[in-house]
């Protein structure tokens, strides 16, 4: 007798029949474990039957919970309602959302997750990395997941192409890598996007930067002053170039690039392009400079690139030399210094012969500030810098620090730094431009 003929044999069976198809074995972690692995499969084979499609329909789903919830009835009849009600949210997991890992997806303290192979699943809460409890069953479990992940925004992943980024619906950017490549099991890395939009007032509560600062980087975006938000890696550079985003005026014209769409611009006209990788036969790719290049024809007022990485870093700066003031995008370094060179660098790798000095005029053409995002090890992420590009002196070009994050190393007694923002008492030079921009810049900002 099938499942499915069981099932509604039980719907007709008066109890004392009913009672003896049930399995009446003590409920604990492993009979969990049991009655999850022995459902699942068959949960599985009445969804084909019935043909009803595990996407995210609320008719399906509906649908796909009452199947969970006859087998376990068949299964388990005798459980008690909470226990039930874990295994089937288990369950329903397994099948709809990604398994395991949707708790953590649905936990508003997990900024991070990451899997290392199934059984090391680990999460950064408050900036500190920590070892869930959460696991898979195995390596074909996760891969599971990671295909759930790329399939619907069209990206694969398997031997001959073991990497591969992608996005969840909530714009949450995703890193995966399988074996042969990983020889740890298939590797996971979740960078979660927060459901809640912060503004500059959540940075200045959070302690990630002062008012004053605040107040100049509003008056540079406002201002078309151009921008490069530099970092670390989970520094926090995108959700800062949100918010520095979203101070440009709704009657602009902005197009945002990028390899996995984050930005989360809240005017109303943004184009959102995104790149696409080869397909199956090596064809149809498209980068983020050959976008950069197509935005240029867009009649964009603003281009807002979500990371430089190689050569698309030249026809970005042009653009910012051409008419596209007030363009912003980030790049990874650990101090502004740093980002004069690896910008230099990323010049080079468009393939061009250009001496060393036509990069650096260029960079000193065309970008007004450098802000630097840092995670610090106590887990917080500041903006330690945010400094001036002034001119060139010979072949090198001169900067000038307009607000620092001082501190002598010391914490208090939630294990955080103890350090306070500072104004270095020199006044930018870009203010004149700002003011021609019609907006208005206080000479209190850059005093303490």
């Amino acid at each position: 007798m099938g499942l499915l003929d069981r099932l509604e044999k039980q719907k007709q069976a008066v109890p004392g029949e009913a009672e003896t198809m049930v399995h009446n074995s003590a409920v604990h972690t492993d009979v969990h474990k049991d009655l999850r692995e022995k459902t699942h499969k068959e949960v599985i084979d009445i969804i084909n039957k019935k043909s009803i499609k595990n996407d995210v329909n609320e008719e399906s789903n509906e649908s796909i919970r009452k199947i969970i919830n006859d087998v376990l009835d068949l299964y388990a009849g005798d459980m008690n309602r909470p226990e039930k009600n874990k295994i089937l949210k288990e369950l329903y997991d397994d099948v709809v959302g990604l398994g395991p890992i949707e708790e953590l997806l649905e936990n508003p303290d997990v900024t991070e997750i990451m899997v290392n192979g199934p059984y090391n699943v680990y999460v950064e809460k408050k900036g500190k990395l920590t070892l869930s409890e959460v696991h898979f069953r195995d390596n074909e479990h996760v891969l599971n997941v990671i295909d759930r992940i790329v399939a619907p925004i069209g990206r694969r992943i398997d031997e001959s192409n073991p990497m591969v980024d992608a996005r969840l619906l909530d714009g949450s950017r995703v890193n995966a890598i399988i074996p042969p490549i990983s020889l740890v099991g298939p590797v996971l890395t979740i960078r979660k996007f927060s459901k809640q939009k912060l503004s500059a007032n959540d940075l200045i509560n959070f302690g990630s930067l002062s008012y004053k600062m605040s107040a100049f980087l509003e008056s540079c975006v406002k201002g078309k002053m151009n921008i490069v938000v530099s970092g670390g890696t989970g520094s926090g550079k995108t959700t800062l170039l949100n918010i520095l985003s979203a101070f440009i005026p709704d009657n602009e014209r902005i197009v945002t690039i990028e390899d996995a769409a984050e930005l989360q611009l809240r005017q109303q006209h943004v184009i959102t392009l995104e790149s696409r990788p080869a397909n199956l036969e090596g064809r149809g790719q498209i980068t983020i400079r050959e976008l950069v290049k197509n935005s240029l024809r867009m009649r964009p007022d603003r281009i807002v690139v979500g990371e430089v990485r190689s050569g698309e870093t030249l026809d970005m700066l042009q653009a910012m030399n051409t008419g596209h003031d007030g363009s912003l995008t980030t790049a990874h370094a650990n101090t502004p210094r740093d980002m004069l060179s690896r910008l230099e660098t990323m010049v080079l790798m468009a393939g061009l012969d250009l001496p060393i000095k036509a990069i650096r005029e260029q960079i000193n053409s065309a970008i007004d500030i450098i802000v630097q995002q840092t995670r610090l090890r106590d887990g917080t992420r500041k903006v330690t810098t945010i400094c001036e590009i002034v001119g060139m002196e010979g072949d090198i070009i001169t900067t000038q620090d307009i607000f620092k994050y001082e501190t002598d190393g010391s914490m208090d007694s939630e294990g955080k730094f103890k350090g306070r923002f500072i104004a270095t008492g020199i006044k930018p030079k870009c203010v004149e431009k700002i003011k021609t921009n019609g907006i208005g810049v206080s000479d209190e900002w850059f005093t303490n």
